[in-house]
């Protein structure tokens, strides 16, 4: 089975430049989980809540940071899952672009 949740948007302090340690940003997130289906299913509503919980309480430095941290912390909470595709944008922290950071991760 293959979950997507796409373009989960939320404000949270993420980043290294000194406003942005004080001020919420817009994030947006997207992400793909991959498990098999025997019975068993992981709740979207329920993964959708932790990545937003878990960033917000978190306060990343670097979105690099953020993946790893996701990526580890959904795996304990979700052990179903086989593999994550996950991507973290910024789209407001350049004038002219939306910046992301992305890896794949198999379990």
């Amino acid at each position: 089975m293959r979950i997507s949740i796409e373009a989960l948007e939320f404000d949270t302090i993420v980043g290294i430049l000194d406003f942005e340690r004080v001020t919420p940003q817009k994030v947006i997130v997207n992400l793909f989980i991959e498990y098999d289906y025997k019975g068993e299913f992981i709740n979207y509503a329920d993964v959708s809540k932790f990545v937003k919980e878990h960033m917000i309480k978190s306060k990343f430095l670097l979105l690099e940071d953020a993946l790893a941290s996701l990526s580890k912390n959904l795996k304990i909470n979700f052990p179903l899952l086989s593999s994550l595709d996950l991507t973290i944008t910024k789209p407001s922290i350049l004038p002219d672009c939306k910046v992301s950071v992305g890896n794949i991760y198999h379990f």
